[in-house]
């Protein structure tokens, strides 16, 4: 069974190296064959971390994508990434990609507000019910959480999975001696973009716990070079790197305000911490609802004194740190494993190619 993936990025870019592209091997050993084509290149995620110029033109990607498109013999399936031509009308895209193949689409964010609660007016009348014509001509969308999951149901998708993002827990160990360090680290990991609207506000709420307990905020991603000031440790991101810097925290952080697009976000970053066996702690925005059991696996928190409140709780207690952090370990093996879901992925992935050749 072949497959045509239409990814937005390449391996270096999170959500599609997690959300698809983590899968390859597991559908290899099922029969499938997967040929893999991005929409944009390394050059461009690198530029986007370094907020440097980015390099190379959107025709030039436009272009790329449509070649990708035209591959005969036609996939079985054609796996797309929130949509196949970013800021270019549903009629246009409808227009290029295979006919006659069935579209799984997946989505780990809520891309459609790019567009449809865009500052310009042309956009929004133009893009605003694009991803919602996206959905609607799947066979299939697989969503991250059930805000996603609502909105393609409003957009009458013919069927709709709710798919967690997930994490090989044959990369991701518990580590103990991560206790044992010279200073308690509470963790965040994340990109520069949301390290300065989201985790950079929490740190300075919580720089007074840190320094009276002498405990630093490892900020992962946060920039592209390692700085230590004060209470904060900025360390650079690198997939290689990613696993043991997280092995090295205590307690794993997600803040976020409460907004239409963070209610789209997956809580990846809690499932990551939860692997590690580290107790969490985040805002109660969307499915952060849903991944943090609150005093089972860590808590949430709203205002800046429940902030200050839960990490102050956890760094004098470590015996709590190690039962929360086992609760949250257990919970990552039996809801949002790759274990777990790579069959249950090869299974829907056949079932579309079965239910249309069946009528």
């Amino acid at each position: 069974m072949n497959i045509l993936l239409l990814s937005r990025y390449t391996r270096m870019g999170a959500s599609s190296r997690l959300r698809t592209m983590q899968y390859l091997p597991a559908l290899a050993r099922e029969g499938f064959n997967v040929q893999v084509a991005p929409f944009f290149d390394d050059a461009y995620l690198h530029a986007l971390y370094t907020g440097q110029k980015k390099r190379g033109s959107t025709l030039a990607y436009m272009l790329r994508r449509i070649r990708q498109m035209r591959v005969n013999p036609a996939p079985d399936i054609v796996w797309l990434e929130k949509e196949a031509l970013p800021w270019m009308p549903w009629l246009l895209e409808r227009a290029v990609l295979p006919h006659g193949v069935p579209i799984v689409s997946d989505y780990d964010d809520a891309v459609f507000h790019r567009y449809d609660k865009h500052k310009r007016g042309t956009v929004r009348a133009i893009l605003g019910k694009k991803i919602k014509h996206v959905m609607a001509a799947s066979d299939l969308v697989m969503a991250g959480n059930s805000y996603l999951a609502n909105h393609a149901r409003s957009a009458s998708s013919l069927r709709v999975e709710i798919v967690p993002t997930v994490v090989d827990l044959d990369a991701y160990e518990v580590r103990t001696d991560a206790m044992h360090q010279d200073a308690p680290r509470v963790g965040w990991i994340g990109t520069p973009e949301t390290w300065q609207g989201f985790a950079h506000p929490v740190h300075k709420v919580l720089d007074p716990v840190l320094t009276e307990q002498s405990a630093l905020f490892r900020a992962v991603g946060a920039g592209m070079q390692p700085e230590t000031s004060g209470t904060l440790e900025i360390l650079p991101w690198t997939e290689d790197t990613e696993v043991s810097l997280i092995q090295s925290m205590d307690i794993g952080v997600m803040p976020l305000p409460d907004t239409p697009w963070t209610r789209g976000k997956c809580g990846y970053k809690l499932i990551q911490y939860m692997a590690c066996g580290l107790p969490i702690v985040a805002s109660p925005v969307g499915v952060n609802r849903d991944i943090v059991e609150h005093g089972v696996n860590g808590f949430l928190a709203e205002s800046d004194e429940e902030w200050r409140a839960a990490i102050g709780m956890l760094l004098n207690d470590a015996a709590l740190r190690r039962r929360m952090g086992a609760a949250g370990r257990k919970k990552v093996e039996e809801q949002y494993s790759l274990q777990v879901w790579g069959p249950r992925m090869a299974q829907m992935l056949r079932s579309i190619v079965e239910d249309r050749a069946n009528g």
